[in-house]
């Protein structure tokens, strides 16, 4: 099996890896303008051919993954175009789908293109913090050119699942309307709400302090990249639009229920997104990189927090983050540790509760 990236980020860098490890004998060309990058994955023999050009090394793809930043992707398609055989699946990994979509179809490259988005990220980027582990049970959307591609959607579909992905097939617009409503909206609250404060603090940055624990929980993702999601905004404003006008007037319609002093229609507001919220399944990663974190009640003396550090270190547990949180009005717990994965939290819940610790874990 031959598979070729036209970049190798993050995203591109984790398929890669992935790809290497379920199956060691693929042969894997790659494409990156940073020579560093191409190095890197070269001597971790992730990659066997690294070029600085697009050119005949990708002939004979049996897969071939656009990778870079959304707004580029389409313009790399006639660049590669030359170099498709019959057998080649070409798709991109990229959060929006109608535009390469249409850029495929102007091209006369949809008997190729299947479009692929792996919800899966990081706080982090690059290829020096792609992972095997970033896409494995993250859900994968396949959005197909042509329902008449049976065959490479079939295909397609296992090779995913081979990469311990989990495949879900959507058309491009509705991928755009859902991601739009799940991802990018969120996105667009988080740094509104940050934003909002930052705007109306007091002289001496009072809510800025007190902003600690579930307020910077909440607006966690309005530290993402500010070039990618105005490259997000920019090819999927349409639907972001006509969203965030639906959202703007729920918003509204509790400010209606708020200046009425409508008591039970507040109270149904917080009951029924309580209950939603309540049953939206926990099995796989989503479009928002999830948090793993647990919180832990420890006594104020000195070295308290270098005992449970050491604790954990002990037991090989690597912690992303930790710290008092000084404004609990919405957390149970003193202390709170943040690790890069599940497995992590969970193992540390155990061994923090096996040293008698009270430990809280949030779903």
């Amino acid at each position: 099996m031959k598979t070729g990236f036209i970049g190798l980020g993050l995203i591109g860098g984790s398929i890669a890896k992935a790809i290497r490890q379920y199956f060691p004998e693929s042969e894997i060309v790659a494409f990156d303008k940073s020579r560093e990058t191409l190095a890197l994955a070269t001597a971790e023999s992730v990659i066997n051919t690294a070029v600085t050009v697009i050119d005949e090394n990708f002939k004979g793809c049996d897969y071939l993954f656009l990778c870079t930043p959304v707004i580029y992707n389409s313009a790399y398609l006639s660049q590669i175009k030359p170099f498709l055989s019959e057998k080649t699946i070409l798709t991109d990994v990229g959060s929006v789908k109608t535009p390469i979509h249409q850029e495929v179809e102007k091209l006369g490259l949809s008997d190729f293109f299947i479009g692929g988005h792996p919800m899966a990220g990081s706080e982090k980027s690059g290829y020096v913090n792609s992972k095997a582990v970033l896409i494995e049970n993250a859900y994968y959307i396949l959005s197909p050119s042509r329902p008449e591609q049976k065959e490479k959607i079939q295909a397609f579909t296992e090779f995913i699942q081979a990469i311990r992905a989990i495949p879900v097939t959507l058309d491009c617009r509705t991928h755009d309307y859902i991601t739009g409503t799940i991802s990018h909206l969120p996105h667009v609250i988080a740094s509104g709400l940050v934003n909002f404060v930052r705007d109306h603090d007091t002289t001496d940055e009072l809510m800025k302090l007190l902003a600690a624990g579930g307020f910077k929980d909440i607006t966690r993702i309005a530290s993402s990249s500010p070039t990618m999601w105005e490259h997000v905004l920019m090819t999927n404003r349409e639907n972001v639009s006509e969203i965030l006008g639906n959202y703007i007037k729920t918003l509204e319609d509790v400010k209606k229920l708020i200046d009425a002093g409508d008591s039970q229609g507040i109270y149904n507001f917080f009951d029924t997104s309580r209950n939603y919220r309540n049953s939206v399944p926990d099995i796989s990663a989503g479009p928002i990189k999830k948090l793993f974190a647990i919180y832990c009640d420890i006594i104020d003396e000195a070295g308290g927090i270098a005992t449970i550090a050491t604790i954990l270190a002990s037991n090989n547990i690597s912690i992303k983050n930790i710290g008092i949180i000084h404004n609990r009005e919405f957390e149970e717990g003193v202390l709170r540790i943040e690790f890069y994965e599940g497995a992590a939290q969970e193992k540390a819940a155990q061994v923090l509760r096996r040293h008698r610790y009270t430990v809280y874990e949030r779903s």
